[in-house]
């Protein structure tokens, strides 16, 4: 009876440990995608940052755009982004 319920608990524990450590493997950002980042621009920057290896990326300028009459922000990684009418964030052009 005894080492029954020791082969039970051992299996639950070395699921647990395998859980576990696969989890640790797992990168919080994964699945993330631009249009997910909350619409500001420090969620931006540190969307952006994740993206480029930990290497900060920062605005370097920003502009209001005259046809679409959106705030365009330049960034350091060379591309610019803007928001949507729903606050999502895209690459403009």
């Amino acid at each position: 009876m005894r080492l029954l319920f020791f082969l039970r608990l051992s299996t639950f524990v070395f699921h647990q440990i395998l859980y576990h450590m696969s989890q640790a493997f797992v990168k919080e950002s994964d699945g993330e995608w631009l249009h997910d980042v909350p619409p500001t621009l420090s969620a931006l920057v540190n969307y952006l940052t994740r993206e480029n290896n930990g290497i900060r990326v920062y605005e370097k300028s920003n502009h209001y755009d005259k046809e679409t009459g959106r705030e365009v922000h330049l960034m350091s990684n060379g591309f610019s982004y803007a928001k949507d009418e729903q606050g999502k964030w895209y690459i403009a052009e």
